[in-house]
């Protein structure tokens, strides 16, 4: 495949989720990423369990660092420094997912860099930001869920504050550390000229509350949490059971209201002044949920989308097993077989994104130090000089 971004080489200081999950979308389309990892040990996420492949590897690891080079280097020292330099001069970016207070001390700002080659550009994401008295400060994702409002959001009315099940602001993040990489590589490109750039994982949470935020910052209105995660202004459009467990129903529209009622021979329900308007469903929500728990009650989750597909938006409830075994996906090729020498029928999930209608490729993720020498070549130092790295600790 001719990808987007071959050609664009980016130095990455990462590591555990964010940084290294925006670097993964970045590789994946092409772009060489080479993972800067600290000599003793590497990228943290390498010995997170519970589930390891041999020394300084796990499939953690494996998660989020495919089609990656690995170059262990210690930027605490001025050899390090001299290295990192050379290595600048022939990269587009770096980035790093380091606290505030750590890129300008490990020499990874543009202040620090920009003298070596103007037009590189510095990424950071960091929990709380740069320049603020939280910038020394240690986050994970789910201290931003936290104090972002997520956990008043999700779950039901009357839970403790709940979660997401997933990392998500770690994603969202690393999504967003790719989209300032690739727009610094831009501008740079266009007008020979790097410089910073910053997402924070606060902040990115907080960006994504989004229309309730708009809401509540002209409104005063506070959105809270709806039974059956339900949606915060339109009904029916939330969880309902089945015979055999739950479907997720979301008549968003008019015209899909009527195809469900229509679907559920229940065609009355529109006429109904209770349920004949968007509004007056909104009011009216308990009544119509148990009104409709009394005919998704009839049939099994099964019956119901083939009844339902096409026609209104609707979801079965999977665990992560089912969703994972889903044929639609599998079909789909979001399955990718990716051979690990540890794990010769290691697999993984495929880049969401198609080029061409193919998904892209996909290499497991490199062991700690696997391309040290060879990159340390490229870049001009000599057999001799990469031996005496390695004997004094800098790789």
């Amino acid at each position: 495949m001719n990808l987007p971004l071959s050609g664009i080489r980016i130095l990455s200081v990462e590591s555990y989720g964010a940084g290294p999950y925006g670097t993964l979308c970045l590789a994946q389309l092409g772009a060489e990423v080479i993972k800067l990892e600290p000599p003793a040990g590497g990228d943290s996420s390498r010995q997170t369990g519970p589930f390891f492949l041999g020394p300084d590897d796990s499939l953690f690891f494996q998660t989020f660092n495919l089609n990656k080079r690995s170059l262990t280097l210690d930027l605490k020292t001025a050899e390090g420094q001299r290295i990192l330099h050379r290595l600048v001069m022939t990269a587009d970016a770096v980035t790093n997912n380091a606290r505030g207070d750590q890129p300008a001390k490990l020499g990874l700002d543009y202040r620090s860099l920009g003298a070596i080659k103007p037009s590189i550009v510095c990424v950071h994401a960091s929990a709380y930001g740069r320049g603020n008295e939280r910038e020394s400060w240690p986050g994970y994702d789910y201290l931003m869920q936290a104090e972002a409002g997520f956990l008043s959001l999700t779950g039901e009315p009357d839970a403790p504050p709940t979660r997401f099940g997933l990392s998500m602001v770690d994603y969202m993040t690393g999504q967003i550390l790719a989209t300032a990489t690739l727009a610094g590589i831009l501008a740079a490109r266009e007008t020979g000229r790097g410089g910073d750039y910053d997402v924070a994982l606060l902040e990115a949470a907080v960006h994504q509350t989004s229309y309730p935020a708009m809401w509540y910052l002209n409104e005063g209105y506070v959105t809270g949490r709806s039974p059956r995660s339900a949606h915060p202004s339109v009904t029916p459009s939330q969880l309902f059971r089945t015979a055999d467990g739950w479907i997720f129903v979301m008549a968003q529209l008019p015209k899909f209201w009527e195809r469900l009622a229509e679907a559920l021979e229940a065609a009355w329900l529109t006429t109904d002044p209770r349920f004949a308007t968007v509004e007056a469903r909104l009011k009216n929500r308990p009544d119509l949920t148990e009104i409709l728990d009394e005919i998704f009650l009839r049939r099994t989750t099964a019956e119901w989308l083939e009844r339902l597909r096409g026609r209104c938006p609707v979801a079965p409830v999977h665990d992560l097993a089912q969703a994972l075994e889903n044929a639609f996906i599998h079909r789909r090729g979001m399955i990718q077989q990716v051979p690990h020498p540890q794990r010769p029928g290691m697999r993984a999930l495929a880049s969401p994104i198609l080029v061409g209608g193919q998904r892209l490729p996909a290499r497991p993720a490199p062991a700690l130090g696997a391309d040290t020498e060879a990159i340390l070549a490229e870049a001009g130092f000599s057999a001799e000089e990469i031996a005496g790295f390695r004997r004094s600790g800098v790789v």
